[in-house]
């Protein structure tokens, strides 16, 4: 996990006289769970469109897998996989359907049901994607970004609104996910789960990197500031009852 598969340097965007990215650099070793922490507005979404080849850059370098991004658009693509929301998906088809159709976009052939048996949503394959829960959706999302075989993954906010089992349970498909090689970018609002999944976390505010390091680290280097928490942290949060005393079980419709 140390050589690094994405390597941002002094990246700007502007937006007229707004600038969103201000001169950020940043490395993604190459099989970690990397996270980008920041409040709304930080610049967080542009960072990763500019990466993922859907916005340009004003300024700055970015390599993909070795690629550059000014060169070798095309090629980054095909090796990273992108979480589609909603609007992504035709609403007419299954997600059987849904799965091939990708496929062909990438040319590849696959087996639709290893894909949605990755995401223990083989019993949905005749089923729509507006008809699936909110952690099913979610599921089905991260799947297809799996389609091409990607190098990297990028996965905007995906246990928004998910219920404590659905985001466990998401969290350990995310982990399975990286076990297997694909390196994974995340972005977040919730620090639990950062500090859950991430190897390491940049956290970004007004366009610029403020702190970089793994969540071990950076609550240290918080600690050693002299920071003192205002109540005793306990060894277990009130999710952790929740999942205890429900069961880890999904409950979906």
């Amino acid at each position: 996990m140390e050589n690094p598969i994405i390597k941002v340097d002094n990246l700007v965007k502007r937006y007229g006289d707004f600038t969103a990215v201000n001169g950020l650099s940043f490395d993604v070793k190459e099989g970690e769970i990397f996270g980008l922490l920041g409040p709304n507005g930080a610049g967080k979404t542009s960072t990763l469109e500019i990466i993922e080849t859907l916005r340009p850059k004003t300024s700055g370098k970015v390599i993909v897998d070795g690629l550059d991004l000014d060169t070798h658009p095309s090629e980054i693509k095909k090796r990273i996989g992108v979480q589609l929301q909603a609007a992504g998906f035709y609403p007419k088809l299954n997600l059987k359907e849904l799965i091939v159709l990708f496929a062909g976009l990438y040319n590849r052939k696959v087996d639709p049901m290893d894909f949605l048996r990755m995401v223990n949503l083989e019993e949905k394959a005749g089923s729509e994607y507006k008809a699936l829960s909110g952690g099913q959706k979610q599921r089905f999302s991260i799947s297809t970004t799996l389609i091409n075989q990607p190098r990297v993954i990028f996965l905007d906010e995906p246990s928004t609104g998910l219920d404590p089992q659905a985001r466990r349970n998401l969290w350990e498909l995310i982990k399975d996910i990286r076990a297997k090689g694909t390196t994974v970018v995340i972005t977040t609002h919730y620090m639990e789960e950062a500090e859950a999944l991430c190897d390491r976390c940049a956290i970004v505010d007004s366009g610029r990197i403020i702190a970089l390091d793994s969540p071990a680290g950076l609550i240290d280097n918080l600690l050693a500031s002299g920071f003192e928490a205002r109540k005793v942290v306990k060894e277990a949060n009130l999710e952790d009852v929740f999942i205890q005393l429900t069961g880890k079980a999904l409950r979906e419709e």
